[in-house]
C-alpha cells in the first residue's frame, strides 16, 4: 500500500511539474496562478501546495530541472577528436548539433521566461546559466585547449574562444527569436550559420 501511495504521489508531482511548465510558458510567471496549475494537472490546489510550498519554489524547480538536458551537449563538445584533416568538418558537425538543440522552440521559450524574470529571481537565473550553458562553455574551452595543445588551434584564452565560437553560431537565430517571440530560422539557415560560423572561427584561431 505504501509503495502505491508513493507511486501516486510521484505521478502527481510529475503532473504538477508538467502543468506548471505549460502554464508558465504560456502565461509567464506573474500571469500564472496556482489555480491554473491545479486545473491543468487535474489535481486540487491543496495537492499542489502539498508538493510545493509556493509558486516561487515550483518555478525554481521547473527551471533548474532543465539544466540536466545539457549532459548530451557536454558529451558532444568533449568528444571532438584531434584530427587535423577533419577539424573543420568536425567543428561544423558540432556547430550544427549545438544550433539544433539551442534553438528548439521550447529552449527559446524557457530562455525568454528566465530572462523576463531575472530581476525578480536573479539567483535562479544565475544558477540556471551556471549549471546549464556555462557548463557547455567550460567543456568547449577545455576541448579547445586540448586541440591547441595538439597544434590544431592557436588559442591563448580558451574560454574567450569558446564564447566567440558560440556567439558566431547563436547571435543571429537567438536574437531574432527573442525579438520576434518565436524561431524565425529555417533548417537551411541553421546549416549556413554553422558553416559560416566555423569558417570565421578558424580564420581567427587556426
Amino acid at each position: 500500500m505504501e509503495a502505491n501511495e508513493q507511486s501516486r504521489s510521484a505521478r502527481k508531482h510529475t503532473a504538477i511539474m508538467d502543468a506548471a511548465t505549460r502554464a508558465f510558458m504560456a502565461k509567464g510567471y506573474s500571469g500564472t496562478s496556482m489555480d491554473d496549475i491545479a486545473k491543468l494537472a487535474a489535481v486540487s490546489k491543496q495537492t499542489v501546495y502539498k508538493h510545493f510550498a509556493d509558486k516561487e519554489k515550483l518555478f525554481a524547480e521547473i527551471v533548474l530541472a532543465t539544466t540536466g538536458q545539457v549532459e548530451g551537449m557536454v558529451g558532444l563538445v568533449a568528444d571532438i577528436p584531434a584530427d587535423a584533416d577533419r577539424l573543420e568538418e568536425n567543428l561544423t558537425r558540432l556547430a550544427g548539433e549545438l544550433l539544433t538543440v539551442l534553438t528548439r522552440p521550447e529552449v527559446l521559450r524557457l530562455r525568454r521566461l528566465i530572462i523576463a524574470n531575472a530581476d525578480v529571481f536573479p539567483e535562479l537565473g544565475a544558477s540556471w546559466y551556471a549549471q546549464g550553458f556555462e557548463r557547455v562553455l567550460a567543456t568547449l574551452a577545455a576541448t579547445f585547449r586540448r586541440l591547441a595543445d595538439e597544434g590544431l588551434l592557436r588559442i591563448s584564452d580558451p574560454h574567450l574562444a569558446a564564447n566567440h565560437f558560440s556567439g558566431l553560431l547563436l547571435w543571429i537565430p537567438v536574437n531574432k527569436a527573442m525579438f520576434h517571440g518565436s524561431p524565425q530560422h529555417t533548417p537551411e539557415e541553421l546549416d549556413h550559420y554553422a558553416t559560416a560560423g566555423v569558417a570565421a572561427f578558424l580564420a581567427a584561431y587556426s
